[in-house]
């Protein structure tokens, strides 16, 4: 009897992962092994390993991911200040290569020939699962369901009789509203009645932030110390990179700071509104930046500030693992080697405010910069500096006015 091949699925337990896990098995008629990646989601992962076994994975694993996810995708993120297109701090960008690394991993150890995702293919997340495993393990195939000539699938009542025919658990109702997604850095909203940008999505939905008009009526002050760049404390206490993250979930979360609603462009060519929940990833941005402000050389911050827009999209595209984004990513840990300090934040009704900075490796010298005491360079200096930086001004000029004395001539 010819053994099976295995395939690794990315497994979240819900109708679309769970109905492809049993197609899987009838179609390709391989041996599923379900990995469900936990960042962070507040879900019980035992009832959804369970429930992949009860599907008929023939193993189904639990990966603990959520100190790996901080550490090694948001807080270098943060680092880079990353934003794509200026807003969005892309809490699914960073989450998808690093399940898509434990897929691999899984897959590697337990002698798969392939991995499977649930992704569809008009959106973000088929690209970066397949360049993840592209870049780590390029001999193992990428079985794509949604993409699939096999794929029997076109609606989700569909999908329901399918799962109900094997005995799958569905959902009470079919309509869905909206879809979300779900880590320890955010919480995204997009599809159903959010797809069209001029709705108004209702407080109801939100889930990691009270309504910024009903966070409470006094501001909460915060302190946030870094260590070459990286967040290690909140309020003086020392936490681990994910505990961290979820205090200032927390801390931000009850006062209503963290919402975006964007309209976004996918990598594959269309826009895309999607609505977000980020509490304390926007919290440790902004206090990021606070401390490297005091510590970064000018045309240090000059040059990053200006690269982070290709970051940004390096890390919204799928590329995580690229030569060009670690290269990147060098050279921004590079400028992070003084990041050390604290920011002082107030946190009122939706609003994130710098109040005060510190640090031991601080460029601020109050002695050049103090309008009220002289000292710290010869301020006759200035005359000659700004004479050569006007130079080409007054040269410009020159040339333009004898260019129209010319022309009445």
């Amino acid at each position: 009897m010819a053994k099976k091949e295995k395939v690794a699925l990315a497994y979240s337990g819900g109708l679309d992962t769970s109905v492809i896990l049993r197609w899987l098995l009838e179609t390709y008629d391989m041996e599923v092994i379900a990995v469900a990646v936990d960042l962070g989601q507040n879900e019980d992962m035992e009832v959804i390993r369970k429930k992949a076994l009860k599907t008929g994975a023939k193993k189904s694993l639990v990966y603990q991911a959520k100190e790996e996810f901080v550490r090694d995708f948001v807080f270098p993120a943060v680092r880079a200040n990353a934003r794509y297109e200026d807003l969005y701090l892309m809490g699914t960008s960073l989450a998808r290569p690093c399940i898509a690394k434990a897929l691999v991993e899984v897959a590697l150890k337990e002698g798969a020939t392939a991995i499977a995702h649930g992704a569809t293919g008009k959106g973000n997340d088929q690209v970066r699962f397949e360049l993840t495993a592209a870049a780590l393990a390029p001999h193992l195939k990428c079985i794509v369901p949604w993409r699939d000539p096999k794929w029997q699938f076109t609606s989700r009542p569909q999908m329901i009789e399918y799962a109900k025919k094997f005995g799958i658990p569905v959902p009470v109702t079919v309509a869905k509203p909206y879809s979300s997604d779900a880590n320890l850095m955010h919480i995204s909203y997009e599809g159903g009645i959010l797809e069209d940008p001029w709705f108004a999505p209702d407080n109801s939905m939100f889930k990691l932030t009270v309504a910024p008009e009903n966070a409470p009526n006094k501001p909460e002050e915060i302190l946030i110390d870094f260590v070459a760049g990286n967040a290690v404390a909140v309020n003086g206490k020392k936490l681990s990179p994910a505990k961290l993250l979820a205090e200032l979930n927390k801390l931000a979360g009850r006062n209503g700071v963290g919402r975006v609603d964007l309209v976004e462009n996918r990598y594959v060519g269309m826009k895309s509104r999607g609505v977000y929940e980020t509490p304390g990833a926007t919290v440790l941005h902004i206090a990021h930046r606070a401390v490297e402000t005091l510590t970064l050389d000018r045309e240090a911050m000059f040059l990053k500030d200006s690269l982070m827009p290709q970051y940004a999209r390096l890390c919204y595209y799928g590329y995580w693992y690229a030569p060009e984004r670690i290269a990147l990513q060098t050279m921004i840990d590079q400028t992070q080697e003084n990041v050390t300090g604290t920011a002082r934040l107030k946190l009122y009704k939706g609003s994130c405010i710098v109040t005060g900075r510190k640090s031991s490796r601080s460029l601020y010298d109050k002695a050049l910069v103090s309008f009220d005491e002289a000292g710290g360079y010869d301020q006759t200096d200035a005359t000659g500096f700004i004479r050569l930086s006007g130079l080409r001004l007054k040269t410009a000029k020159r040339r333009d006015d004898a260019a129209k004395k010319a022309g009445k001539k």
